[in-house]
């Protein structure tokens, strides 16, 4: 079981941030198709990155994300119900398998940063502002306010992890597509202030991998800041499991 989910986890979470950051890039950085293309492309393209992510990491629940294991875990859930159909077991809260969740997730979003890198090589060294460089790794504020930030992270994350504990409850049947544009929405209305990370492994491992690789005029990887999107969506992950539990109380 461990396996799997290590498995499914790592891929699932690398596809993620391939292409999530594949869009940041190609719309951020000179000379590339996208260049230019706005806010609202990258949301997508984060959106469909989530599709994709979601559908390759099948077997594990695809959490892809630390906020979502530790949301389950509060909310009082297995980590995966299963799925008996393709007879894959069900996932229970052990100690071990969210270790297996959150290492997995976090070495698939440096492995996916890393390959977002080698796609566009060329333009990461051609690029000459470090802000730019830096924003397809990570996210930052566009006014740095730290308790502001936080919140913000909070707030968004919340809204991550509370919606998705209720899409179990509708027989849409719809599979990865209610993520996909519950994403696309969260960008579009909270992902202004802080770039919406809603996820740690999203942006600390991409950040690790803007540290370590030899990207010319990449400067700092703004360590400072770094607490803000790992700590608020943990926070938010973990107050959506307990409020969607207290939820379904008065139903």
């Amino acid at each position: 079981m461990v396996a799997t989910i290590f498995l499914h986890e790592i891929a699932g979470t690398a596809m993620l941030l391939l292409l999530g950051g594949g869009v940041v890039a190609n719309v951020i950085l000179t000379k590339t198709k996208g260049n230019g293309g706005g806010w609202l492309l990258i949301n997508f393209g984060w959106g469909l990155a989530v599709f994709a992510g979601v559908y390759v990491a099948y077997a594990s629940g695809a959490h892809l994300n630390p906020a979502v294991t530790f949301g389950l875990l509060a909310n009082g859930s297995d980590l995966f119900g299963g799925n008996p159909d393709l007879g894959i077991p069900a996932v229970p809260a052990t100690a071990g398998n969210v270790a297996a969740y959150l290492v997995a997730q976090l070495i698939g979003a440096f492995l996916g940063a890393v390959l977002a890198w080698l796609c566009y090589k060329n333009h990461f060294d051609q690029e000459t502002n470090a802000g730019t460089i830096l924003g397809v790794f990570s996210t930052g504020p566009e006014i740095r306010n730290y308790g502001w930030n936080f919140l913000t992270e909070v707030v968004a994350t919340f809204v991550l992890v509370f919606v998705i504990l209720q899409f179990g409850k509708t027989p849409s049947g719809m599979g990865p597509l209610p993520v996909a544009l519950l994403v696309v929405g969260i960008g579009a209305s909270l992902g202004g202030p802080t770039g919406y990370a809603i996820n740690p492994a999203r942006d600390l491992g991409p950040r690790i991998a803007h540290q370590i690789l030899p990207i010319p005029h990449k400067g700092g990887s703004d360590w400072a800041y770094s607490w803000v999107p790992i700590v608020g969506p943990l926070v938010g992950g973990v107050l959506a499991g307990l409020a969607a539990k207290l939820y379904t109380t008065f139903i």
